[in-house]
């Protein structure tokens, strides 16, 4: 009896398994048709590369320094602070 419900266990496992590469492989495949026409190279290339057509502008968002990490890079920067460091 303990080997049937394992078996059970396993061929649903498999089931699983088989339906979740089934849905992989449909997507791959509708990428593989988009990259198949000339706009999906493009929107790729951009999107890998970020590249923008002639004409058009991009916007880069650069993250900002926290305050705090950069007062004490000046501070633990330099002779006296070395020195001063040195005898806390």
């Amino acid at each position: 009896m303990n080997k049937m419900e394992e078996t059970r266990k396993n061929r649903e496992t498999v089931e699983q398994k088989i339906k979740e590469l089934e849905e992989s492989k449909e997507k791959l495949d509708l990428k593989i048709l988009k990259l198949n026409t000339e706009r999906g190279v493009e929107e790729n290339i951009r999107e890998k590369f970020g590249l923008a057509k002639e004409g058009e502008n991009m916007i880069l968002v650069v993250e900002e320094i926290e305050p705090e990490i950069v007062e004490k890079k000046i501070e633990s920067s330099g002779f006296w602070s070395f020195l001063r460091n040195l005898f806390k």
